[in-house]
């Protein structure tokens, strides 16, 4: 039963609450009696019952419990392991195909409303089926061994004997059958050429994972290169990704013969690898990045190319040192680039900025930045590459429009 108003809202309560519209995060709005819920579970123009899992003072948290007036959008998750109490992975998985893609449109739309004050519209395009895409995962095993994930904002692990998202030759089902030791953490990459590496390391240590299976460097070949990517690499988790987002930078940076391009935040080269076969030997490219890792592949990548130079670092830190690109490139970490990087960039005048967001609260926030500095925002793409999560990620092209 509902609390009357003026009750005092205590995590464990169940109250009765209609669902407004989806949050960023992978939330929905709800309130009660002028109370703000961030619902899980949930989808809008639902009457539910939820459970308060956490008390804040600017919102709260909730769980749905029972739905008294389901959406027409809702679907039964194709998971067992994806409900209210368990894996925390997916958040999406009870809502049909088309209305996530739907609701991530409506966040974009959203943040860049709330944060930018940009007024835009954009269709998150099906890149997949909602199953079977990811070719990167870290699973953790319980206090007995049992291979899991951790529930949503929890240390606590849901044991699992299989993961629908993760492509098969991942490996969940068999990993879980096997004798494991508590409190570690399971890392499992498996590359487009049938290689496949899994990776160990205890939950508290901080060095990284030991490679128990597999070789340390995989091969991942994307529009007929193939590129070295070590396990502890970052690389884009669907496996259609890396082609689908090359394809978008290549469209909208329309590079020409002789450029010099900014690949920031560039990894192994994913970009740079496509970019060099249409700016020519007479362009080069300067690659930033601050893995190490990440780095010493991309060096190897294009070792035989004197018209790449990779460089180890900040992207803050090296930015000065650089000047006159035609075009800026730029694939941040889920915190986005920021003020500082966003002003280097913009001092450069380049022709075109193509920047790659995993995360549109990010990307609103540096296009706000970016229109501080006289770039605009010419296009906007978003990719469905996370399906069943609230994630979603966006190429968007920036050109400069005052060049008094």
């Amino acid at each position: 039963m509902a609390l009357e108003q003026g009750s005092t809202l205590k995590i464990g309560d169940r109250i009765e609450v209609t669902i407004e519209k989806v949050a960023h995060g992978g939330h929905f709005i709800a309130r009660h009696y002028g109370a703000v819920i961030f619902v899980r579970h949930a989808i809008p123009g639902e009457v539910c019952t939820v459970e308060l899992t956490s008390i804040g003072k600017t919102f709260n948290r909730a769980d749905v419990v029972s739905v008294k007036t389901p959406s027409d959008f809702r679907v039964t998750a194709p998971c067992a392991f994806s409900r209210p109490d368990g894996c925390g992975g997916c958040d999406f998985q009870h809502i049909s195909e088309g209305y996530q893609r739907t609701l991530k449109s409506q966040v974009i739309t959203e943040q860049f409303a709330r944060i930018a004050k940009m007024d835009i519209a954009v269709e998150v395009e099906k890149i997949s089926e909602t199953t079977k895409w990811r070719t990167r995962a870290i699973a953790t095993t319980d206090s007995k061994g049992k291979l899991g994930f951790y529930k949503s904002r929890s240390n606590t692990v849901i044991p699992v004997t299989e993961c629908l998202i993760c492509i098969d030759e991942i490996g969940i089902s068999e990993l879980s059958q096997k004798a494991l030791k508590p409190d570690y953490r399971v890392e499992v990459s498996a590359s487009n050429t049938g290689e496949r590496t899994v990776a160990l390391a205890s939950t508290g240590a901080k060095e990284k994972a030991r490679i128990t299976q597999g070789p340390a460097v995989l091969h991942e070949k994307v529009l007929n290169k193939v590129l070295e990517v070590s396990h502890e690499s970052f690389w884009q988790s669907h496996k259609m990704a890396p082609e689908v987002l090359t394809n978008t930078v290549l469209d909208f940076g329309n590079f020409r013969q002789g450029e010099h391009v900014l690949d920031l935040y560039g990894g192994v080269g994913l970009f740079t690898a496509a970019i060099l076969e249409v700016i020519g030997e007479s362009g080069h490219v300067d690659l930033i990045e601050g893995s190490k890792s990440a780095t010493s592949d991309a060096s190897k990548n294009f070792a035989s190319y004197s018209n790449v130079k990779v460089i180890t670092g900040d992207v803050a830190k090296h930015l000065p040192r650089i000047s006159n690109p035609d075009v800026i490139i730029l694939d941040p970490p889920r915190e986005g680039a920021g003020k500082v990087v966003v002003a280097q960039i913009a001092r450069m005048r380049p022709r075109a900025i193509i920047y790659v967001a995993c995360d549109p609260a990010a990307l609103a926030r540096d296009s706000a930045y970016l229109a501080d500095h006289s770039f605009s925002l010419m296009n906007i793409r978003a990719f469905d590459l996370f399906p069943m999560t609230h994630h979603v990620e966006c190429v968007a092209l920036y050109a400069q429009t005052d060049v008094s």
